[in-house]
């Protein structure tokens, strides 16, 4: 009994006959209506021309995007391409005013600029270039006075100087500007292209031997030479020029043509010598240089050299020669046509030209005049940067020849 009623207490799903049955004609009206609201749907979009949505702007149609948005986007973009050339200009001025400081930090206490060979640093750290460092030196010689740093007045010398590798590596690297075209080039690369790759660099015509005075820019040289006048003057109107030219070939072949025939002499000796600086007894001490007596032709002989021709205050001009003479020592019955010149020895480091002088030595006449000692142009035309360099030094060593011509 119990079982039963429990049995039929469990309900069971309906069955499809229990559900309403629908009607023909219901279904059909139903059919009929989606058919028709698609129908209008799809007349409605063919009559807006093209898909378009009424009411609805092209553009936002097109791209999918509101107009709001879409501006929104365009400024985005404009503002981080503004922004992104912005950061880029800042960072180069940051750059250009680092290597500005860089290079202020780094320049020659003395002339202010970054060195071009060797940097040399007191005891104290300041910076001092090769050359302005070497005029000092020579500047404390010619006063017979202690050399000095212009910033703390410490003793400065070749021996308590030192060179600072780490600044002179750092200051090749640093841009500097061509003299020519403005442009900016690595220190260590800069007198490269100054001198064989700027096309800025003054550049004399190819037919100036022949008169042309015409100077210019590089890139402009073969448009110069193609419209250059020189080559089609006559014979007459050039033979100034070259007559000029010739003078100056003629004096070189002399001097070779000198030095061959010396060399042919049956008396000729040479002598590393070294001169050493001294004071004259004067009011005004006034410097020169002078060797210890050496032999030569069974006489004795030295070599006394004086600076700019043995001026006042030889360290007030900034130009600087070095002039020298051969006196005899020793008495000579007969007279002695000698040939002499001065050149780099073995054991120094001095920078001469060949120049031959020669003098005639009698009992009366025992020394030469004073003749130039020929250094090589530096900066400026002249030979003051070797000058001041050999002043610099404890002494000057060089290697003089002599040739007697026998009468």
């Amino acid at each position: 009994m119990s079982v039963e009623s429990s049995s039929s207490a469990v309900q069971q799903p309906p069955s499809s006959s229990n559900l309403p049955l629908l009607g023909d004609n219901q279904v059909v009206a139903t059919t009929s209506s989606s058919t028709s609201s698609a129908s209008s749907s799809s007349s409605s979009s063919s009559s807006g021309g093209g898909g378009n949505l009424v009411g609805v702007p092209l553009d936002t149609q097109s791209s999918g995007e509101p107009p709001a948005k879409k501006q929104l986007l365009d400024n985005g973009a404009t503002s981080s391409s503004s922004s992104l050339l912005s950061s880029a200009a800042a960072a180069s001025g940051m750059h250009e005013k680092l290597a500005h400081r860089i290079s202020n930090a780094l320049c020659c206490a003395v002339c202010l600029d970054l060195p071009k060979t060797a940097m040399y640093q007191c005891q104290m750290g300041h910076l001092m270039c090769a050359a302005c460092f070497t005029h000092l030196l020579a500047d404390g010689r010619l006063r017979d006075q202690i050399a000095t740093c212009p910033n703390c007045r410490v003793e400065i010398s070749k021996s308590t100087a030192s060179r600072n590798l780490a600044v002179e590596k750092a200051a090749s690297e640093l841009p500097s500007e061509c003299q020519f075209c403005n442009k900016e080039f690595p220190y260590k690369s800069l007198e490269r292209h100054e001198q064989h790759e700027c096309q800025e660099r003054p550049t004399k015509c190819k037919y100036h031997r022949i008169g042309c005075q015409w100077r210019g820019p590089f890139h402009e040289t073969n448009e110069h030479e193609r419209n250059c006048l020189h080559p089609q003057k006559s014979g007459y109107e050039v033979m100034a020029a070259l007559e000029a030219h010739d003078e100056r070939i003629k004096e070189e072949k002399k001097m070779f043509n000198t030095l061959i025939d010396l060399l042919s002499y049956e008396k000729i000796i040479f002598n590393d010598l070294q001169m050493k600086p001294y004071r004259t007894d004067e009011y005004v001490h006034k410097l020169f240089y002078e060797t210890a007596r050496f032999s030569a032709f069974n006489q004795q002989w030295v070599v006394k050299a004086r600076i700019n021709n043995s001026q006042r205050d030889p360290h007030q001009s900034n130009e600087r020669t070095i002039t020298y003479q051969l006196i005899l020592k020793t008495k000579t019955s007969t007279p002695m046509s000698i040939h002499f010149f001065a050149l780099k020895g073995p054991f120094s480091d001095m920078k001469v030209s060949t120049q031959i002088y020669k003098h005639e030595f009698t009992e009366t006449s025992t020394e030469s005049e004073y003749y130039v000692l020929p250094l090589p142009d530096g900066i400026g035309g002249s030979g003051s940067s070797e000058c001041n360099r050999m002043l610099a030094n404890k002494g000057i060593n060089f290697r003089l020849l002599m040739f007697l011509l026998n009468k």
